[in-house]
């Protein structure tokens, strides 16, 4: 645009003076309406009362038998500023008084007329005549008898006085804050003009000659940030010699994290080759380092893993978007030992429209695995402890029976030698049955003794463990728990409690979803009065039927065919129960336009008298 002017100051200057003239205008514009509103509507309640007022003077006149008062009222009434005509007339519509002109000469109009039919007592009319000229009528009545009607029509310049008079103190306040504005931006636009030329003086100095070391420029003498600007300028100018003088010194640093970092690194062209690869990555494929460059990944890695790992580079190739953590397993590195690893790729480029190199990360997730592994081994060593343990406790309650039986008939059913024999044998065989329910009690032991557990420790490394199953699944995972939230409990068992929900809600969740798992101080939801800790597990997985999660704590009741054993919900009730604990599970199946998931959500009171406490399963088998 030509006419808009160059120089920073001309420009503040033209854009407030043309921001400033539209926002007064809308102003106005605005104004005027409501004020045109409101004065209009003030003009017709005015107008109505103006009506009242001359019928009920006219009206008390007529009581006093003093006729010439109503056309002093009129007389009055055509005097105020808002009244153009008042006048008064019989029931026929006869003018009696008027306040302009004489009464005799003066008609009523046909739309007047027209209104006489309409007027009610004490309530006034207000109608328009032609020209929109507003008028209201008022009955005038002496004791219920109709004598007359008091007119009266409004003078519209008095609202047109009060709208000029609005609109030239308007147009006053913004000359002043036009002008005030201007002298302000020009004052303002001279203490930013002068900084910004000697910054662009020494910014063409700079592109002119990079290398020179005199382009330092002045100070601007100005506290603002334009002298900020100036200062960061001279350090940007002092800092590059040494930026180049370090650029070597970065580029080894960079190598020495390379080769150093815990986890693995690789780098690949478009052929899948290697272009460069760190230590800790040769050591996981177990060839060395000058093996890999230029080689693709067939050529050093087992079929399927290679496979896996090209069809990543390849994509990231063709989408130029990072690929996230994936689970890759195989055997390799150190003969006939397996891994586990956790795979993610990103592209690398040297512009933002190209993609040079592909990367990738693995992280060795082998000891995590084995901890997994493990872990589900100790579960299931508990659950044949808990299950050995009710086995033995049913079966003595019947050998104790059959033991007294034995008793009496050795001592008080005089018995001969045959008989006698028999019973030998069968307290014999009694007594192996009692030592062998004996050695199935001993295989279950209390995990550990109660003690006061951070709950953040002990969520921590449940989690912990299901991080790859987390990652292979892309399950996201949000913890809500205070760092020093402690609890007075058997921590082993509560942690094969979150074992046992955090395996269900996996295996229930599908790839993208979320796991929820919140720790807080709470109140029995049975007993108010009882302090502890509530824990809530929420997953988006397939939810479960209502007649599922009825019988969800029964033993041996899984949805999980073959690979269930229905012993994990039935275990972790047993331990909250032995904590004095509450549990309950809410769930919703999949169902069209609605979302699925499963909360669990129990309840383990703060108690230090818990360690009198017994296992419920086998203080009674005992």
């Amino acid at each position: 645009m030509r006419w808009w002017p160059r120089t920073i100051r001309l420009q503040m200057l033209a854009g407030l003076l043309l921001l400033e003239t539209l926002s007064i205008s809308l102003f106005v514009v605005i104004l005027v309406r409501q004020q045109t509103a409101e004065v209009l509507m003030r003009a017709r309640t005015r107008l109505l009362y103006e009506a009242t007022s001359v019928a009920l003077q006219s009206s008390e006149a007529l009581l006093q038998n003093r006729p010439g008062w109503v056309g002093l009222s009129v007389k009055m009434m055509g005097e105020a500023p808002t009244v153009a005509v008042a006048k008064v007339t019989d029931a026929a519509g006869n003018v009696l008084f008027a306040s302009k002109g004489e009464a005799d000469q003066t008609r009523l109009e046909p739309k007047e007329l027209a209104q006489i039919p309409l007027v009610r007592h004490d309530d006034p009319r207000f109608f328009v005549l032609d020209g929109n000229r507003w008028e209201s009528v008022a009955a005038i009545y002496t004791n219920n008898n109709l004598r007359g009607y008091a007119w009266v029509q409004f003078d519209k310049a008095w609202s047109r006085e009060q709208l000029d008079s609005i609109l030239r103190d308007t147009a006053i306040f913004a000359t002043i804050w036009i002008l005030a504005s201007a002298l302000l931006v020009l004052l303002m636009a001279r203490s930013i003009s002068l900084p910004l030329a000697i910054l662009h003086r020494g910014t063409r100095a700079l592109m002119t000659s990079p290398d020179s070391n005199e382009n330092l420029l002045p100070p601007a003498g100005v506290q603002n940030e334009i002298g900020d600007l100036i200062e960061v300028f001279n350090r940007m100018v002092a800092s590059l010699a040494e930026q180049r003088s370090g650029l070597n010194d970065t580029l080894s640093l960079l190598d020495s994290m390379l080769a150093n970092a815990p986890i693995g690194l690789a780098f690949f062209d478009r052929d899948c080759r290697f272009t460069r690869v760190n230590k800790v990555f040769a050591d996981m494929t177990g060839v060395s380092l000058s093996r890999h460059l230029g080689r693709t990944l067939p050529e050093l890695l087992p079929q399927p893993v290679a496979q896996q790992l090209e069809e990543a580079v390849l994509a990231v190739f063709a989408g130029q978007e990072p690929i996230s953590t994936f689970e890759l397993s195989g055997q390799g590195g150190k003969p006939g030992r397996p891994w586990t690893w956790l795979v993610s790729a990103y592209p690398v480029r040297t512009n933002p429209q190209q993609v040079r190199w592909a990367g990738i990360i693995v992280l060795d997730a082998s000891d995590r695995k084995r901890s997994e592994e493990a872990l589900r081994r100790a579960e299931k060593l508990a659950v044949t402890g808990r299950l050995a343990a009710s086995i033995a406790h049913e079966i003595n309650n019947p050998l104790e029976a059959i033991t007294n039986l034995l008793f009496l008939l050795r001592n008080y059913c005089q018995l001969q030698d045959p008989a006698l024999n028999y019973v030998t044998m069968a307290e014999y065989e009694v007594r192996r049955i009692a030592e062998i329910t004996q050695q199935t009690l001993r295989f279950y032991r209390q995990s550990t003794l109660p003690a006061r557990t951070k709950m953040n420790d002990l969520l921590d490394s449940v989690l912990s463990l299901y991080q790859g199953r987390f990652n292979s699944l892309n399950l996201q995972v949000e913890r809500d728990y205070d760092p020093e939230l402690d609890l007075f409990c058997f921590a082993g068992e509560i942690r094969q409690v979150f074992a046992n929900l955090v395996g269900n809600s996996i295996d229930a969740s599908v790839a993208g979803g979320r796991l929820r798992v919140r720790a807080r101080r709470s109140r029995n939801w049975k007993d108010p009065a009882q302090s502890g800790v509530r824990f809530t597990l929420a997953d988006t997985g397939a939810g479960m039927e209502r007649a599922v999660s009825e019988r969800a704590f029964e033993a041996f009741f899984t949805t999980k065919e073959v690979t269930g054993t229905g012993l994990g919900l039935w275990i972790s009730y047993e331990i909250v129960d032995k904590h004095h604990g509450l549990i309950r599970v809410r769930s919703r199946s999949a169902t069209p336009g609605k979302p699925s998931g499963t909360v669990f959500q129990f309840f383990i009171p703060d108690d230090p008298n818990l360690l009198g406490a017994a296992d419920p399963v086998a203080g009674t088998a005992a």
